[in-house]
């Protein structure tokens, strides 16, 4: 370590500007362990908690650039593992800890914080502004969960998805037990940490410590009622993050206003823009919000394979929540939350107005990226909306492939007159009904997910109090229940041949209707090879051909748990996601008993193997 310290450190000469802990309130007490933190929105950290040998795992180039670094200058610092790490102090960092609160699964938990978060500082970069760094995972917490946040940082910020970063992964010799099923088994994981890199980490939920006591829960925000820090914070955000608004406006409450409704509005174009690649988030509290609509803590996310409007990637969401569809009505029901954070700073009245603008603002950018993702980039029509519901439709009944499908449908040909439909498009329904489920599979996702005897109960109900029945089959859940229920009755009446045949007819019916739209594309003025070329070249940019799925974390993740971290590797292939097929190798990653460790032939843009669907995110 001596010899260590005696060569020069890139790292060591960070340029720091820790402005937050110079504007907002700060707590200075040297009390150890969890506590209340009132009036204040940090808290100084003493003592930091060193990793056992740390290494590095993996770097991101592109997001440690933002800091003015090199991945070669910071694989050469002898101390880069123990300052990126938080095992050692960086000069002229300031290890603090934020304090917020929040609403999770739609109930107010009072304080929160982070936990397993240490806030670094704010480095100046000439090139790039300045950013805020912290590390995730700072002390014992196990390495899946990081890899993961790793990877899916980047691979957002690859699809040009605003998120927050990740710098650098470094492992150690530290291991923690850990359940991570809830079922009573417990394994040894190693302790990890990320770099984490974003303009601030600031969220909805630093608001919504100055709440007064919640009628539900009970509770209340650590500084309830300190109207003054309160707008300490809000001035901080504007002046710092909001710049443009602060200077148009001279009355404090439209720039509150004009604040609120750009947060709705980058939220809102957020959103559509995980709809758009069947990212779901899984735990869209309050206090994983962003205040500048960045994608903020990744836990139980997920990229939905097979199409399903009610897919939910975190398994300890019973009640579906935070389902694919619920995902732009849940960040609506979070601005609201906002809205009453910021309490007397905004108008009631007109802030209500600003959240009746979230849909709409919302579905606007949905479908304009929708009719890119489509390659209708010459006009648009009304009627475009009904077609892209079409499209959903079909896949949902298919169980097509999300990604794929649509990476696919560039393939799609150009109507020409008097071509026949089945034989022209033939080829590439033949592709797309390589990427749709078989009955087995639609077997398995339309079993209704209420206990059997629930079901049973419900069915009987049916026949004797059919008025009973009727109130209900009317609940929302119960209608979807009986909703799969009907679709599992048809696909148990049918066989795999007639399956495929009419999945076969849906896709060619629906491949006709979007031809027929992308002849509208061009008149009788419009030079054709220009407008074909263009769209192909649209649509191969926003349709990624490569996701970080669910399988392909878990491939790094249980090769990493064994000390193999050349998984991780795939961060190479995530950075171009729309880049021509690059095929790695995974290892089967479902677990030694069924799999015995074989090697798979994984290809990271094909549809999933089977055994993905077995992986369960908590």
């Amino acid at each position: 370590m001596e010899s260590a310290e005696r060569l020069p450190s890139v790292l060591g000469r960070l340029p720091f500007k820790n402005t937050v802990l110079k504007k907002l309130p700060i707590d200075d007490s040297e009390q150890p362990g969890s506590r209340m933190v009132p009036e204040a929105c940090f808290s100084r950290i003493r003592a930091l908690q060193p990793l056992v040998r740390p290494v590095f795992v993996a770097l991101s180039q592109t997001a440690l650039s933002l800091l003015g670094l090199s991945a070669q200058e910071v694989l050469s610092d002898p101390l880069g593992p123990e300052y990126l790490s938080g095992s050692r102090l960086l000069p002229g960092s300031e290890p603090a800890a934020h304090c917020y609160s929040g609403h999770q699964f739609g109930l107010f938990a009072g304080q929160l914080g982070d936990g397993a978060v240490m806030y670094l500082g704010e480095v100046e970069s000439c090139a790039h502004g300045r950013w805020e760094i912290q590390v995730k995972g700072a002390g014992v917490t196990p390495y899946s969960r990081y890899s993961s946040e790793f990877l899916c940082s980047e691979a957002m910020a690859a699809l040009g998805i605003p998120s927050t970063r990740a710098a650098s992964l470094v492992t150690s010799d530290l291991y923690v037990s850990r359940d991570p099923l809830n079922n009573g088994q417990r394994i040894l994981e190693r302790c990890s940490v990320v770099l984490r890199v974003a303009p601030t980490f600031i969220r909805f939920g630093s608001f919504e410590i100055f709440l007064g006591r919640d009628e539900f829960s009970g509770l209340q925000g650590p500084s309830a009622g300190r109207d003054d820090i309160r707008a300490q914070l809000l001035d901080y955000i504007g002046d710092t993050f909001y710049p443009q608004i602060q200077q148009a406006h001279s009355i404090r409450k439209d720039r509150n206003l004009a604040f609120f409704r750009e947060v709705m509005t980058r939220t809102a174009r957020l959103v559509a823009q995980w709809q758009c690649v069947g990212f779901c988030h899984g735990v869209l509290n309050t206090d994983n919000m962003s205040i500048l609509g960045l994608t903020l803590d990744y836990g139980p996310f997920g990229f939905m394979e097979r199409f399903d409007p009610d897919f939910v990637s975190n398994a300890s969401d019973k009640k579906r929540r935070y389902s694919y569809q619920a995902q732009p009505s849940v960040c609506r029901w979070n601005l609201a939350c906002l809205a009453e954070a910021l309490g007397s700073e905004l108008d009631p009245a007109e802030a209500g107005a600003v959240l009746d603008e979230f849909m709409p603002t919302y579905e606007a950018f949905y479908l304009s990226i929708m009719r890119k993702k489509l390659g209708l980039v010459r006009i648009e029509e009304a009627e475009d909306r009904e077609l892209v519901s079409d499209l959903l439709r079909v896949m949902h009944n298919t169980g097509a492939d999300f990604t794929n499908t649509f990476r696919l449908l560039s393939r799609v040909p150009w109507p020409e007159e008097g071509d026949s439909e089945r034989a022209t498009v033939g080829s590439v329904v033949d592709l797309i009904l390589e990427q749709c489920a078989s009955i087995e599979e639609l077997k398995v996702a339309n079993k209704p997910t209420m206990e059997d005897c629930e079901l049973a109960m419900i069915l009987s109900l049916a026949q004797t109090s059919p008025l009973m029945f009727g109130m209900v089959a009317d609940s929302p859940g119960m209608t979807q229940q009986l909703e799969l229920l009907g679709r599992l009755k048809e696909l148990v009446e049918t066989n795999q041949d007639d399956l495929k045949r009419k999945q076969r007819d849906d896709w060619i019916y629906w491949i006709g209707q979007y031809r027929r739209r992308l002849g509208r594309e061009c008149d009788s003025t419009s030079d054709l090879p220009v407008i074909i070329k263009e769209r192909l070249k649209v649509m191969n940019g926003i349709n990624p051909r490569v996701v970080l799925r669910n399988y392909i974390a878990q491939n790094a993740i249980q090769a990493a748990e064994k000390g193999d971290f050349s998984e991780v590797r795939v961060l190479k292939v995530l950075e171009k996601p729309y880049s021509d097929p690059e095929t790695l190798f995974g290892r089967d990653g479902c677990g030694e008993m069924e799999h015995s460790g074989a090697e798979l032939d994984v290809a990271y843009d094909g549809k999933p193997p089977a055994w993905a669907q077995t992986v369960c995110v908590t």
